[in-house]
């Protein structure tokens, strides 16, 4: 396909798209095996010599670093409600973005046309950030070899329709077969390849292959002339066998169950109390309330609580948190971030202790460490930000009875959905979606219909005991927002007891 220009390549693809498969050759399935082919090169005509010219022009006014960020990404969306297509369709994206960067400033600009001309007038756009004259020479390209965490068998653009319209099909049928209460069943199948290039003027070319996707199921019941909705998905960066019908089978019957666990549960009494999190999902309560609070751009403002805190006890001796990309498979996984920094492992808390925060290379330049890999942006479109990859609490000590036997009157929470948090504060409220009371030690009725209130970092000074049964969160559907992007991440935890946090439950 060398040579072939933009247009006619997006409508191409665009048909392959909607056929549900691309003719592949051997340069596309190859890469899409893990190994480092030159993708962008020889689809579209990117030279070193014309990635140097670019770099160069987004330097000639003086800033200190530029790179591009080239992107082709093929997402499939279908959806199926109950028993029938309602939509399948797919979209592309195409294009570069340059970065031009002057201490902390950043200058911007992209285009969605891969020719010279284009580019440069990007280029020029992003150049404008500084005011003077050249003073960075752009450095002789050498290519990252990088580990594969999300090998493919073979391109999600090459399985056809047919073989995923069975899965959502399947999940209708499996969903409405649980119980029949079961009332409306919305089944889909989301798919994302998304190719990246990165070249920055001081030297780095790194290429990837991104895959991202998910099936999942959102159920209706009746009973009693009440409405109960709930839903569950499994995914992340995925290779198309991981979908099989057992896994089919586990996504209907978790979703199937939360929904008719909400008939039998009550309010618990509103108030301060102790509260137990659940393995893996909740999780997200660390990432929201804490893990943001620890990315660099909010400490380096100084609007993040923990921005005077580095080496300072943040949580008790048994507790460690990390900010990982080296997980398989997992929605925060990264081979290289999107600036060309390969993937890592961060520990931000040590033994209570905050030794780091996630820095792009903005940031670590600012407080002279080494960047993290968490440099991520939505898109071509969009500029780098400190960004979580897959956040996680390393296991504690304590068995997860132990920690639920340890509370007298509280409540367990199983999942959460719908937060709010204050990132600079670390002030937060969250919709308890799945959960059960604690009474004397043991988990009793299903709770519903209540939100949990505090502040993350008290929360986290807060955690007296920590279980041995880390879990990540195997969805796949989700996203991080942050400065108007999104990003796929992950996270997870072991059971944690907080000593005390608000339950806006019923008054006595």
């Amino acid at each position: 396909m060398a040579g072939t220009s933009r247009r006619s390549f997006l409508k191409t693809s665009a048909l392959g798209v909607a056929a549900g498969a691309i003719v592949l050759d051997g340069t596309w399935l190859s890469h899409a095996r893990g190994e480092n082919m030159d993708y962008f090169g020889s689809e579209f005509g990117i030279s070193d010599a014309l990635c140097s010219k670019v770099l160069t022009r987004a330097l000639a006014r003086g800033g200190d670093f530029a790179d591009l960020f080239f992107e082709h990404t093929i997402s499939n969306y279908l959806m199926l409600e109950d028993g029938q297509v309602n939509r399948a369709y797919g979209v592309i994206a195409l294009g570069v973005g340059i970065r031009t960067v002057k201490g902390d400033q950043v200058g911007y600009g992209f285009t969605q046309e891969l020719d010279e001309k284009s580019m440069i007038a990007a280029a020029d756009t992003a150049a404008t950030i500084a005011d003077g004259q050249r003073k960075s020479t752009v450095k002789k390209f050498t290519r990252l070899q990088l580990a594969n965490r999300y090998p493919l068998k073979k391109l999600y653009s090459e399985v056809p329709l047919s073989e995923k319209l069975p899965l959502v099909q399947s999940t209708n049928d499996i969903c409405f077969s649980l119980n029949p209460a079961i009332i409306k069943v919305n089944a889909g199948f989301v798919d994302e390849q998304k190719r990246i290039m990165v070249v920055t003027s001081d030297g780095v070319k790194a290429e990837d292959l991104q895959p991202k996707n998910y099936l999942y199921a959102s159920v209706t019941a009746q009973k009693d002339g009440r409405l109960e909705r709930a839903s569950y998905n499994l995914g992340g960066r995925r290779d198309f066998s991981f979908y099989t019908p057992a896994l089919v089978d586990e996504v209907c019957q978790e979703a199937v169950g939360r929904v008719m666990v909400l008939f039998d549960a009550v309010k618990p009494p509103a108030g301060e109390m102790p509260v137990v999190l659940g393995p893996g999902v909740t999780g997200i309560l660390l990432h929201e309330a804490i893990g943001h609070g620890m990315e660099a751009d909010f400490n380096r403002k100084k609007t993040s609580t923990f921005a005077t805190m580095i080496g300072k006890k943040v949580a008790e001796s048994f507790v460690s948190i990390v900010d990982d990309g080296t997980n398989d498979n997992l929605p925060g996984s990264l081979n290289v971030d999107d600036e060309g920094t390969p993937g890592q492992k961060t520990y931000l808390v040590e033994n209570g202790i905050l030794t780091s925060y996630m820095h792009d290379k903005i940031s670590a330049k600012f407080y002279n460490v080494k960047p993290t890999g968490n440099g991520r942006r939505q898109s071509y479109e969009h500029y780098v930000q400190p960004r979580m990859r897959n956040t996680y609490m390393l296991p504690g000590p304590a068995k997860p009875e132990d920690v639920i036997a340890a509370v007298k009157n509280g409540i367990y929470i199983q999942d959460v959905s719908n937060g709010q948090v204050k990132i600079g504060e670390g002030d937060f409220a969250f919709y308890v979606s799945q959960g059960r009371m604690i009474e004397d030690g043991k988990l009793t009725a299903p709770i519903k219909d209540i939100n949990i209130m505090g502040n993350g970092p008290k929360m986290l000074a807060n955690i007296t005991m920590l279980a041995d049964d880390l879990q990540m969160n195997r969805g796949g559907g989700g996203a991080c927002g942050k400065g108007g992007q999104s990003v796929p991440v992950g996270f997870g935890q072991p059971t944690c007891l907080v000593q005390s946090m608000t339950v806006g439950g019923v008054n006595a």
